[in-house]
């Protein structure tokens, strides 16, 4: 798969999934709330492994590119 995030985007979404697992994990209110926990801990997955592999797929179905064309 070719990639298509940019630095910047990728960097975002490792910020976010580290807030998203601190909020699961941590000491946040919805910490214990069972489907938000859940659902947090996925997001943060997928943006942790989209992030690495630099491809989303989500932005291949729309046509999105945020990183320069190569």
């Amino acid at each position: 798969m070719a990639k298509n995030m940019g630095n910047v985007d990728r960097i975002v979404r490792l910020v976010v999934a580290a807030v998203l697992l601190y909020a699961a994990f941590g000491g946040a209110a919805f910490a214990a709330a069972g489907l938000w926990h859940w659902l947090a801990i996925a997001v943060a997955a997928i943006f942790i492994v989209t992030s690495i592999v630099g491809t989303c797929p989500l932005y291949s179905a729309l046509g999105i590119r945020t990183c320069k064309a190569s």
